[in-house]
């Protein structure tokens, strides 16, 4: 296999810290790389690097090796040295490109219009506009033939297998669903290599499995090369050819996926103990909440449809099932963020109760100070640093040393490390990776010390060891700081250790309450596959 990409000593450092430490490797033609470790290991860093954005490295070089025309802006592999080009006819000739040198900005720029980027997030898709125009307007990018664009957009929607989507629109579509019209958006610029930040990382595992699928068939049909992140094994079990395992910015393992997961895997074990929680009196109380929406294609939707629980104080309750069954549209009622169309929801503040059915500051607005929300799309303030938005940039107004010592407890309460606290204080969001900007994002709602907090799919973009450590610091201030939890989640491994009671929801409906464990049991087979077999 000819190489495409050699790393060579590669450093990069932040504010004087090393984040990448003397990195080398070679990349070849059409091979999927794995990068594998812990949230803030360096990874998303050194995709960046490869891919040419953000900074350029402190010291070492990435070289690309090429094929570029002698006659119009195309490159290719290198194995088309030689060939004719299929763009103007011209001769494509071998070139050794340093990629970050000042002196080849132009032909760096060509290289990275041949390749694509997806995000675990999935921003990069126009809402409004329906699956196909999303695709269309990527072509239109490229230039590609009008004439031609419509079947190529429908071929692209084949390969992800959205054709049954072509026509809806982009911001109804789940998250599984929205990652595939991206890949079908960077699948139409012809790449020779696709870079995958954390691709599946907030998605349910069948859906993770089918976009895991659609990253190797599409590397294998098209000729494609691939660098994919995460800190899941199985992301990098199922798409990789080789893995690389970084630990604190060092490659301390470059090989096959099997060999790397195991080492990275090593010591991994849970062996704090809780003592089982004295639950209060009830602090949550619904009943026959009931909300309807009205969809275009689906006329009248019953999103949630005459739901009924309660939850005591301290409690940590999970809200599990599949894709659409009216989880988040529950957790964003209780948060008083969506009204119910009827029924009851009432919230105890102090010795209190506050209807959340009713607007205003005495009622809902009351309550919502006291209830925190961390939702899947949560966002940071890039411009500020991590201190600011976890005091300034949310209305909390301490003195400067105050503030300090409050964000460093609330960032060891979302999973820090007392001394990575200290550190990331002066840090702006873009420069943590995912996994750290998550944390961050869960100590923002900590911070507000809120009564109830919902947390919607908290574990999606974390590493089994940070998530290890937002178990324990969810139990310690539920036992600390008398706060009560709401999780809705499609981890059955997380909601399986950390939840006391569930409720499993289907079709709107609320059908079965209980013990964890036993909840759990009751899945149907088309659920336990959806949603992950607990321990799993």
């Amino acid at each position: 296999m000819a190489p495409l990409i050699t790393i060579n000593n590669l450093r990069m450092d932040f504010d004087g810290k090393t984040v990448l430490k003397n990195i080398s490797f070679e990349i070849g033609e059409g091979e999927v790389i794995g990068i594998i470790g812990r949230s803030g290991a360096g990874k998303t860093v050194l995709m960046h690097l490869i891919r040419g954005v953000d900074q350029p490295p402190t010291a070492g070089r990435i070289v690309y090796h090429i094929a570029a025309c002698s006659a119009c802006e195309w490159v290719d592999i290198p194995s088309q040295a030689g060939n004719s080009c299929p763009v103007c006819g011209g001769e494509m000739r071998r070139l050794d490109v340093d990629f970050w040198a000042e002196e080849n900005e132009s032909t760096k720029r060509r290289i990275m219009r041949r390749t694509a980027i997806m995000f675990q997030r999935t921003f990069a898709l126009y809402g409004n506009d329906r699956v196909i125009e999303n695709v269309l307007r990527a072509l239109d990018d490229i230039e590609y033939p009008g004439d031609k664009a419509i079947n190529r957009a429908a071929d692209l929607l084949d390969e992800v297998r959205l054709s049954h989507r072509m026509m809806h629109i982009a911001r109804d579509l789940s998250g599984g669903e929205k990652q595939r019209v991206v890949l079908a958006r960077q699948l139409a610029k012809e790449p020779f290599m696709l870079f995958a930040d954390e691709p599946t990382g907030t998605l349910d595992p069948e859906t993770a499995n089918l976009v895991h699928a659609m990253l190797r068939d599409a590397a294998k049909s098209n000729g494609m090369g691939m660098v994919v992140t995460s800190h899941f094994s199985q992301v990098v079990e199922d798409v990789a050819d080789r893995a690389i395992l970084l630990i604190n910015g060092e490659a301390t393992m470059v090989g096959t996926p099997t060999a790397v997961i195991a080492r990275f895997m090593e010591g991994f074990a849970d062996s704090e103990k809780y003592t089982k929680a004295e639950f209060g009196q009830d602090i949550i109380i619904a009943r026959d909440v009931i909300k309807r929406y009205v969809s275009v294609d689906r006329g009248v939707v019953k999103a949630v449809n005459g739901v009924s629980f309660e939850v005591p104080a301290k409690e940590i309750f999970g809200i599990i099932g599949k894709s659409g069954a009216g989880k988040t549209t529950m957790s964003r009622i209780i948060a008083g963020i969506i009204e119910p169309t009827s029924g009851e929801l009432n919230v105890r503040i102090g010795d209190e109760w506050v209807d959340m059915t009713k607007p205003g500051i005495e009622e809902r607005g009351r309550a919502k100070a006291y209830i925190g929300l961390l939702h899947q799309e949560y966002d940071l303030y890039p411009h500020r640093t991590v201190l600011d938005n976890l005091t300034d940039a949310i209305g909390l107004e301490f003195p400067k040393e105050l503030a300090v010592r409050k964000a460093i407890i609330t960032l060891k309460m979302a999973g820090f490390e007392e001394e990575k606290s200290r550190e990331i204080l002066d840090r702006y969001p873009s420069q943590l990776s995912e996994g750290e900007r998550h944390r961050v994002a869960l100590a923002q709602v900590l911070i507000r010390e809120p009564r109830i907090v919902i947390l919607d799919e908290p574990s999606g973009t974390m590493d089994p060891i940070t998530k290890l450590d937002v178990k324990h610091s969810i139990l310690t201030s539920r036992n600390e700081m008398d706060e009560t939890f709401i999780m809705v989640s499609h981890d059955m491994e997380f909601v399986k250790d950390i939840c006391d009671r569930l409720a499993l929801m289907r079709g709107g409906k609320i059908v079965q309450i209980g013990p964890t464990e036993e909840v759990l049991a009751s899945l149907t087979e088309e659920e336990r596959k959806v949603m992950g077999k607990p321990g799993a």
